[in-house]
């Protein structure tokens, strides 16, 4: 919020706070900034005071005018700004930032400790995480005998051994026959994800993803060079029309997917979908790479590409950083044993090996059920918070786009979200808007919501306000 007993005039506070979101990319090059009328009417300033904000952007670079149109973020800013912290104006607590791009998504997962969860965030909340859980564990590994060989030496470059063992057990309580020589350990899914295209890819390679998806994921594989080629996601799966269509015009190599607990839908594959995606890579020869970051929150039996596939076309990729913790960054890749060899190479060349320590650490919490039991009690918990979030949202004029399953749901807000996403962030609030889960960037009404820290009254107050004001205004305003 702007206010009149800081240092700094009105003016230089809401041309900082808009100089600071276009440095950092929060307002892409091209997006319109609001009208006159619309911002000032949004900060509780008058006309004038916005007319002085935006000169002071022109004048730096930042923006341009265009006539009879409005105002826009230049294609080309300037370099950023020296870094300084995101404070409000009266020096007070950091603001959350609206994540209108896929790196910005990444940005609004580092927030402050502390600071209010928003509905936008993609983990659950810290309180949420077992603290005992992971001190033991931690305690346990270092007062073994084996902590010298942690401490003072390179890891298996294929991950701790121990680890390994323990994931071969979890993957069997999935059907998935793997071996401890299949697994590779990674620092995190992310990390596990870039491993298997960059030894399966090349510049210029077709890759397809489920549309929606992730954001990050599309901008990963595009700055690789790959092409992506988004097939539409339905409740039970991909749009097989749409996926035949794109694998005869482009010979993909890899299908990346979410089959369980989609992100964001939260929809799960059905048996029959899968049986048929699978059929398609056998016929066209193309790998399809499974990524079940929320296997923990999910049912063991669940349909699982890998689980029909027995590792053959299929690659598993998952992580504790959604159920755990994000900081210990332990993942693994579970792979056919013709590629286990190559998937080592290209991680010794990214990050040589990954920390045993923290590896034997998880390894502690799946050897004694500890981690089983701590997802139970999470998924009993999340369940309750589903049931409220969605309440409050259908109260507040929402609808739900698919049924909601595991920590998201996809709304719809019958509004733009990428406004509505700005117009929150005045009120302290984070949302991810539709538009960063499509390939191709277009405006949507749809939203994804984290069930776990949706729940409080007072931001679905704020977005049926704010949701009204854009209504007033009108599309374009």
């Amino acid at each position: 919020m702007l206010t009149r007993d800081a240092t700094t005039t009105l003016t230089e506070q809401l041309a900082e706070r808009y100089a600071e979101r276009i440095r950092a990319r929060l307002l892409a090059p091209g997006a319109r900034l609001p009208s006159v009328r619309d911002c000032a009417q949004r900060h509780g300033v008058s006309p004038h005071t916005v007319v002085a904000a935006y000169d002071q952007l022109l004048a730096q670079g930042l923006i341009e005018a265009r006539r009879q149109r409005g105002f826009f973020v230049r294609a080309a800013a300037p370099p950023a700004a020296p870094a300084r912290p995101a404070h409000t104006a009266t020096g007070g607590e950091s603001r959350p930032i609206a994540p209108v791009d896929a790196t910005a998504l990444i940005r609004s997962m580092f927030h402050h400790p502390g600071a209010r969860a928003s509905p936008g965030l993609g983990t659950l909340p810290p309180e949420w995480l077992d603290l005992p859980l992971l001190g033991s564990a931690l305690r346990r590994v270092i007062q073994g005998e084996r902590l010298a060989g942690h401490a003072l030496h390179y890891g298996d470059p294929a991950g701790d051994g121990r680890l390994r063992a323990a994931l071969s057990h979890r993957l069997a309580d999935l059907g998935i026959a793997a071996g401890p020589a299949q697994i590779v350990t990674t620092l995190g899914a992310t990390q596990a994800l870039d491993i298997v295209s960059r030894t399966l890819l090349a510049p210029g390679d077709a890759v397809l993803v489920d549309e929606p998806g992730w954001a990050v994921e599309f901008a990963r594989l595009a700055q690789l060079g790959m092409r992506v080629l988004p097939v539409p996601r339905g409740a039970d799966g991909p749009d097989l029309d749409v996926m035949r269509r794109l694998i005869e015009a482009h010979r993909p190599r890899l299908y990346v997917t979410v089959s369980v607990l989609h992100n964001p839908t939260g929809s799960t594959l059905s048996l029959a979908q899968a049986h048929r995606v699978l059929t398609l890579a056998q016929a066209h020869d193309f790998h399809v790479v499974e990524d079940d970051t929320y296997a923990w929150l999910a049912p063991l039996n669940a349909p699982r590409l890998s689980t029909l596939d027995g590792l053959q076309r299929s690659i598993y990729i998952s992580g504790f950083s959604k159920i755990l913790t994000p900081g210990w960054r332990v993942g693994f890749i579970a792979a056919p044993p013709t590629l286990v060899q190559r998937l080592v190479d290209v991680k010794l060349l990214s990050s040589l090996t990954t920390p045993a320590l923290t590896e034997q650490a998880v390894a502690v919490c799946l050897e004694q059920g500890a981690l089983r039991r701590h997802a139970e009690r999470v998924a009993a918990r999340l369940g309750t918070a589903r049931v409220r979030s969605i309440d409050l949202a259908q109260q507040h004029g929402c609808t739900l786009a698919t049924p909601p399953q595991g920590l998201f749901a996809w709304v719809d807000t019958g509004v733009d979200t990428d406004r509505l996403a700005l117009a929150l962030l005045d009120d302290g609030w984070l949302i991810a808007p539709g538009s960063l889960f499509h390939a191709t960037r277009r405006p949507s009404m749809l939203m994804r919501i984290n069930v776990a820290t949706s729940q409080d009254v007072a931001f679905w107050r704020a977005l049926a306000h704010r949701r009204a004001e854009l209504q007033r205004r009108g599309p374009r305003s």
